[in-house]
């Protein structure tokens, strides 16, 4: 299976059935991100204890896109360290932007099937929200967004701007 089949049937199967799709009662910290240009709108809610995210949870309204993103994010970051999941969000940003190397040595495991979008640059920011929205969780921040001064991570908005 080439590439592209790979990441249309990863994309289609986490848009049809989300993991971690919901709510938490009592989440530790809780973002919301936007997409104003696409119109995604996600929350995140986590549990972290210990500084280890015990629980994770998203919802919302968004593409196809930005929804699988979410969902294998929530897989990948759950267990895991504060310090970790910082690492998986900054791989992941410089993954799509095309500024990461995946012949060295990373920590993405399944989620290179995002690799392509790179190449999709209006959809680089639907992919990037959920990995934002987390930042902006783990950092205390309420919201998260893709545009301008609002986005946690510059580099986005720097290289994909205009162009969601």
């Amino acid at each position: 299976m080439n590439t592209k089949s790979l990441y249309q049937e990863v994309i289609l199967d986490h848009n049809r059935k989300p993991r971690n799709y919901g709510t938490l009662e009592h989440p530790s910290h809780h973002a919301v991100g936007h997409n104003p240009l696409c119109g995604d709108r996600l929350d995140i809610s986590l549990q972290l204890e210990n500084d280890k995210i015990n629980l994770i949870a998203f919802h919302g309204e968004s593409c196809a896109i930005c929804k699988a993103s979410a969902s294998m994010m929530t897989t990948a970051i759950k267990g895991k360290t504060r310090m970790d999941a910082e690492t998986l969000i900054r791989e992941f940003r410089e993954m799509t932007l095309g500024e990461l190397d995946l012949s060295h040595p990373h920590h993405l495991g399944r989620l290179t099937v995002f690799s392509g979008i790179r190449d999709l640059p209006t959809r680089v920011k639907c992919a990037i929200l959920p990995w934002h929205t987390l930042h902006a969780a783990l950092n205390a921040l309420s919201n998260a967004s893709t545009e301008a001064e609002n986005d946690p991570a510059p580099s986005v908005s720097e290289n994909a701007s205009g162009n969601a």
